[in-house]
């Protein structure tokens, strides 16, 4: 599959720039030059004007497929930039989209991507509907006057039916659950920043061949398979990566597929420990206010901090010491899912958590 090539503006720091490629790549674009400023946010381009213009004659000169925006942009922003530069631009929140709808290989994480998608659209249309009522010409986002009636009615239409599809599969799994917990079995999930390890670690302790690899959301549907203990079986899940600026109706659109956590008996949020302190502790901000989002009990988590073999020991401990967000270290592990560090410890940790009769948080 050809890529399609692009100019990518994001923030002037490695961490920042490294995983807004990495986004790009695994949505299927190849980026030819990167832009860098400091505040991105800015009220009418995102960017200052100056640079927009910049952008505008480095687009021209390159003759790129379209621009990449390592941000959130409202509608307006990304309207200005687009008659700006002449060119396709795809915000963060797009670019996101877009990895979803080619990582997605069930019917229900299909009909959760759509969803999304039709949302995104549906605010963009409705900023149509302002524009060409302001006199404004048609062709924003390829649409005329015309048209925007007729797309805005076809996504009230198609969000009604897909939300009916997505109850179907919601009532399927909520069967599944309920019929693990008649078994009586206790429940692990997995969650955790997008690329963390997760299905790595999944794979160790369940046995699986899951797919793993650098390319960011590897995961989108969840897996659960059964785990021994000596103590007796529990049930292991698999979920979706979080990361940064994860829009709420995101979130929410996958509701069924991380319902798993309400029902789990403990939660592992797997972290990277490798990274540095100021990007664990970003990571860690951003899975923390997906679960809050949830109204998820953080007394369930246990903190498994992965890819310590990456890194010296004291540098691992140290980093541990001085996360603002672990204040438990009885609740906290470093481990190494690649190279099977620790790896016992976890599984006596799980064990003297799930199989506690009082069945008390752990907090």
């Amino acid at each position: 599959m050809n890529l399609r090539s692009a100019i990518l503006i994001t923030y002037p720091n490695c961490e920042a720039t490294e995983e807004a490629k990495s986004l790009a790549e695994a949505a299927g674009y190849s980026i030819e030059m990167t832009v860098t400023q400091r505040n991105i946010t800015r009220s009418k381009f995102g960017i200052g004007k100056g640079k927009a213009e910049e952008v505008r004659e480095l687009i021209k000169a390159s003759k790129v497929d379209c621009l990449i925006f390592d941000e959130v942009l409202k509608p307006t922003q990304q309207y200005n930039l687009t008659k700006l530069c002449e060119i396709d631009v795809v915000d963060r929140e797009k670019l996101i989209l877009e990895i979803f709808e080619r990582r997605a290989s069930t019917e229900e994480s299909r009909i959760q991507i759509k969803l999304a998608q039709l949302h995104y659209d549906a605010v963009r249309i409705k900023e149509k509907i302002k524009l060409a009522r302001r006199g404004e010409q048609p062709g924003f986002f390829g649409l005329g006057k015309y048209d925007v009636d007729v797309s805005s009615l076809y996504i009230k239409n198609r969000i009604s039916v897909l939300k009916k599809k997505l109850s179907r599969e919601e009532k399927r799994k909520q069967l599944q659950r309920t019929n693990r917990v008649n078994l009586g079995y206790p429940t692990i999930s997995i969650v955790g920043y997008t690329s963390a390890g997760k299905t790595t670690l999944f794979n160790l302790l369940s046995g699986e061949s899951k797919t793993v690899g650098p390319l960011l959301f590897t995961t989108l549907s969840t897996s659960t398979r059964a785990i021994k203990f000596k103590k007796g079986k529990a049930m292991i899940s698999d979920t979706i990566g979080f990361i940064s600026k994860l829009p709420a109706y995101v979130i929410d659109a996958f509701k069924s597929t991380l319902e798993e956590l309400y029902l789990s008996n403990m939660i592992l949020l797997v972290v990277d420990i490798s990274r540095s302190k100021e990007v664990i502790e970003e990571q860690l901000l951003s899975s923390i206010r997906v679960l809050n989002h949830m109204g998820i009990n953080l007394g369930k988590v246990v903190y498994v901090l992965n890819k310590a073999d990456s890194i010296s020991l004291e540098e691992a401990n140290e980093k541990q010491s001085k996360l603002v967000f672990i204040n438990e270290k009885k609740n906290t592990i470093l481990i190494s899912a690649k190279k099977n560090m620790n790896i016992n410890s976890l599984l006596k940790l799980i064990e003297s958590k799930i199989f506690n009769e009082k069945n008390e948080d752990f907090s």
